[in-house]
Parts: structure tokens; sequence; C-alpha cells
């Protein structure tokens, strides 16, 4: 998993129970400006194994509300640290219209190519920030009755983006390793 984020490491680490070896290695790779999630992705793995020529996971997400036709999208990152959740809840003040989604995208590169996975989590921005947990976001992005925040890090680990992502990540990569070495696939 290259990552700057150790602790986004240590979630997908945990998200695999071992089933898959993941190693984090720190690296700030640059992001080409883009309004595609994966094109995004897909840049940071062709730079990422470039530099390292192994087998590697980078992901990247976005955060996209269909009333601000799609703002912040996958700036979601400087949107936050410049006006925060307070300013999202000012410029959706008048908005009937509170649907969002969170988009993150795994790229896998190896010697043979770069594939994408792609998990969503769509729900709607609440009015007000609420819960304890989480980060970014969470506060202000409801899913069913509760935000990202008020629900456990278990639960939000099953459901969110990302885990939609790495989920079909994994399963492709177990199928190609099966594929490839069928004493695998017998356990």
């Amino acid at each position: 998993m290259v990552t700057s984020n150790a602790g986004k490491a240590a979630e997908v680490k945990a998200f695999f129970h071992g089933s898959l070896e993941i190693d984090h290695i720190d690296l700030e790779v640059p992001e080409s400006r883009s309004l595609d999630i994966a094109e995004i992705a897909y840049g940071k793995a062709r730079y990422a194994y470039g530099l390292l020529h192994i087998p590697l996971i980078i992901d990247d997400t976005g955060f996209f509300i269909d009333a601000l036709h799609g703002f912040p999208g996958p700036y979601a990152a400087y949107v936050l640290d410049s006006i925060g959740n307070e300013g999202i809840l000012k410029l959706m003040e008048d908005k009937d219209d509170r649907k969002a989604r969170f988009i993150t995208v795994i790229a896998y590169a190896d010697e043979h190519g770069i594939r994408v996975f792609t998990g969503t989590l769509e729900g709607t921005i609440g009015l007000c920030p609420r819960g304890l947990g989480g980060f970014g976001y969470d506060p202000i992005f409801e899913l069913g009755k509760k935000t990202l925040a008020e629900h456990s890090l278990e639960e939000k680990g099953r459901v969110s983006h990302r885990a939609r992502a790495l989920s079909s990540f994994h399963d492709w990569f177990i199928a190609q390793r099966d594929e490839k070495n069928p004493k695998h696939a017998n356990g």
C-alpha cells in the first residue's frame, strides 16, 4: 500500500484480515489534475510503480454533492482544509437536494499493467455536524439516520467506499492468484 498516511495503510491491512500480505510504503505521490477519480488513481499507480517496480495498490477518493454539481469532487481534501464542514453546510443552506457520495478508486499496479476498482457510498448531507467518531466529512455525511461519525469504526469499515473498492480488488486478486496457482484454490 503506497500512501504517506500510515493510518490509511493500517486500515487497509486490517481490512484484509491476513488474507493478503500488505506492507506500507510511505511515499508522497503527485496527483494529476482531473475530475475523474479513476484517472487520478491510475496516474498515481503508474508513478509509484515506475519508481518502485513492485506490485502495489494506491487509492484516491472524491466527495461529490449533487446540489453543488459534484463539488468538491476530487478536491475534497483541499476543500475540507479550506472551508471545512461548516463551509459545506453554508453552501448547502438553501438546497433541498442533499444527495452526496464518496467514491474511492483502488489502483493495482504490477508488471502486467494497472487495474482500477471502484467503491461508492451514497448518502446525504446532514443539517449539522453529528458524532464524535470519524474524520473529514464523516460528521455531516448521513448514511441512513446516522452520520458516518456516529457509526462505529467496525460498522464504517464494513460499508465504506474504501471497503467496497478493496473488496472488489480482493475478489479479483484472489481469483487471479487461484487461476495462476490452483493449489491456493484448494486451501
